[in-house]
């Protein structure tokens, strides 16, 4: 993350994840949903459009996972819509601030 406050506004107001522990560090951020945490360490210099960081977060209910996000008005990766893939999972994309790519799935079997 190049900014704590842009990455927490982001992962806590639009995605639903709330702060994780009890220790609130400058230049770290834990943040956790569903059983689900993502750390960030913060990295100023990042070029977001060189960053190729990416996280792959299986779900249980990805439909309303997805409507949620769009009710919020989340941007989706343009080609990373709700479709069912080859491989049997249903997937969707977005990106964070910093560019990191964030694929939820779900297993469409």
């Amino acid at each position: 993350m190049r900014d704590k406050t842009v990455t927490k506004d982001f992962y806590v107001n639009k995605l639903g994840f709330q702060n994780f522990g009890s220790t609130d560090f400058d230049d770290y951020l834990m943040v956790e949903k569903d059983n689900i945490q993502i750390h960030f360490f913060e990295f100023k210099e990042l070029d977001p459009k060189a960053s190729y960081g990416q996280v792959y977060i299986r779900t249980s209910d990805i439909e309303n996972l997805y409507q949620s996000l769009l009710d919020n008005k989340v941007n989706i990766h343009p080609n990373g819509t709700l479709q069912t893939k080859p491989w049997g999972q249903k997937e969707f994309a977005l990106l964070d601030p910093d560019n990191n790519l964030l694929t939820f799935g779900q297993s469409a079997i």
